[in-house]
């Protein structure tokens, strides 16, 4: 009973943004209320953590807000420049085609950025430059949300899946299994399972995008890619997939991203499976309203400074090797940067609720405010164009944040709501719990769709696999499952749940302009979802059928 209660905050989410369009921000407000009402009197919580629990996520959503500042002022930055329209041109150079395009961007380039800084980062940097070489900005929301989920388990440097081992370490030790051997193990398993299905996501997501957003809303247009789609998907899998059996969960997204990158580019250049009509949306002036961005900034000028790609480039060049620089441990400055922090302690006087803003390991700042200062130089742009940038930054962003800060503070709430008087779990471990109990030997295909719950929620992978891999490891325990599989599950399922999880949907929006439709995506990203979790459930329980067990635990 308390797991279906403590559904209702998320219920009510679902049924206002999916059915009844509503935007995140009003939806997600009514949602927290609802939960602190449901914390109050059935959880017994009281009124003060209601309320410093909620403070401490408005201070969390900071952290998000800082990132999507970032990423729209390095885009605003590179349009008043110049820089920008370079960039298309280079693009469109490489090919006209849209479909081709989108893999290329939203597929590769999104996994080597994910790779390096994770957090909803890729579609942020992702989206707009689709936007700007003339996607309809709703669509290369769309397509680069469905994109960045392979490469989610080994973002930000294995982050997600070094979250899952942590949280379980005491697990695996109690039954006598040395963890890093379980990691290396599981990592492996994530690979293989998330990366053959990985294959075939480019080619649904083209699919997606020429039947939602084509002249002839059909998925024709993207079978004609088919060939050249799964070959990118092979090119980004396949080197994934070894690195993570040698080297564990730090570096297949990074390595595999830039070696599909390179693979990619070389195959479009050389016309290899390049479809014989170049496709492309309809005009402009046929685009749907909810299709088009609803700010109303400044655009670039007219008169754009001319600019060679290569000066183009610079800023993403520079991002790629600040990230890179700053997020693999062996260059040593990671552990500097991430020791940067400004610390507010003792919310509302609640002993040990600390919020830590890691300022300079932040994406927002370092590398993506502090390119967009150093591109105001090597770009020469003058105090009209600089003002311009951060101006119509400020106006983007204000409009995300309100949905932001709900969002954050409801999760935080459910998060923390095992600090009552009731005995019970949290709200979202009161959840799983339930959906666990219910589902008994189908488990198996329940696990993923807990860490797509888990991602929907807080907005975060790494955050799913820590609020719900014990309850995995204990559940595969109890059914007598394979616990490396199960965690495998649970480890794609929070993957999965990029494709549709408010905070990332909020984030893409507001950076390509189009706030306000954030129901609509979700409704129709839950369809490759659903496909992605059951696809992987299917494989999971094939091999748990053959008796197949890694570890043989």
């Amino acid at each position: 009973m308390f797991g279906l209660i403590a559904f209702m905050p998320i219920l009510v989410t679902i049924i206002l943004m999916v059915g009844f369009n509503w935007s995140a921000k009003k939806a997600l407000s009514l949602a927290w209320a609802i939960a602190a009402v449901i914390g109050l009197t059935l959880w017994k919580m009281t009124f003060h953590n209601i309320m410093a629990y909620s403070v401490f996520g408005l201070f969390k959503a900071v952290d998000v807000i800082i990132i999507i500042f970032g990423a729209i002022l390095i885009l605003n930055t590179l349009k008043q420049s110049g820089a920008m329209a370079a960039i298309n041109n280079g693009f469109s150079n490489i090919t006209k085609d849209k479909r081709i395009q989108a893999i290329i961007i939203g597929w590769m380039f999104a996994a080597f950025i994910e790779g390096a800084a994770g957090f909803g980062t890729p579609a942020a940097l992702a989206a707009p430059l689709l936007v700007g070489l003339g996607f309809p900005p709703l669509a290369a929301a769309m397509v680069t949300l469905i994109m960045n989920s392979t490469p989610v388990p080994y973002g930000a440097v294995g982050t997600p899946t070094a979250a899952a081992m942590s949280t379980i370490a005491s697990n695996i030790k109690a039954i006598g299994v040395n963890p890093e051997l379980f990691t290396i193990t599981t990592s492996k398993w994530i690979a293989l399972i998330h990366g053959t299905i990985g294959i075939f996501i480019p080619l649904i997501a083209i699919c997606m995008m020429t039947k939602f957003f084509g002249k002839e809303k059909s998925i024709k247009p993207a079978l004609e890619v088919a060939p050249f789609a799964i070959f990118s998907g092979l090119a980004f899998s396949v080197p994934m997939f070894l690195i993570a059996s040698v080297a564990g969960p730090e570096l297949p997204a990074l390595l595999g991203g830039l070696i599909g990158l390179v693979i990619t580019i070389f195959a479009v250049k050389k016309g290899f499976l390049m479809p014989k009509k170049v496709w492309d949306f309809p005009n402009p002036s046929e685009w749907e309203e909810e299709w088009k961005a609803k700010n109303n900034v400044e655009e670039e000028s007219d008169e754009q400074p001319a600019m060679s790609l290569v000066k183009a480039w610079i800023p993403y060049v520079l991002i790629a090797v600040i990230l890179v620089l700053t997020r693999i441990p062996a260059f040593g400055l990671k552990q500097i940067l991430v020791n940067q922090k400004i610390v507010i302690p003792n919310i509302l006087g609640t002993k040990g609720l600390n919020y830590e803003l890691g300022w300079a390991y932040l994406p927002g700042i370092i590398p993506f405010m502090l390119v967009a200062l150093i591109t105001h130089v090597i770009h020469k742009m003058d105090g009209k164009r600089v003002k311009a940038s951060w101006s119509n930054t400020f106006n983007q962003v204000k409009d995300a944040a309100i949905a932001l800060f709900a969002g954050v503070a409801l999760v935080q709430l459910m998060l923390n709501s095992n600090v009552n008087a009731a005995g019970l779990s949290s709200m979202l471990t009161e959840m799983a719990k339930s959906i666990a109990g219910v589902a008994g030997q189908g488990y198996v295909f329940v696990s993923p769709l807990i860490g797509i719950l888990g991602s929907f929620m807080s907005g975060s992978a790494t955050v799913s696999n820590i609020l719900f891999s014990s309850l995995q490891f204990e559940t595969a325990s109890i059914l007598n499952m394979s616990k490396v599989l199960i965690i495998a599950l649970q480890v794609i399922g929070g993957c999965i749940g990029n494709m549709v999880c408010i905070n990332n949907i909020v984030a893409v929006c507001a950076t390509v302009g189009v706030a306000g439709v954030e129901g609509k995506l979700i409704k129709s990203n839950s369809v490759p979802a659903i496909i992605y979790a059951v696809a992987s459930a299917v494989a999971v329980a094939i091999m748990i059928y053959m008796g197949f067990n890694p570890l043989n635990i």
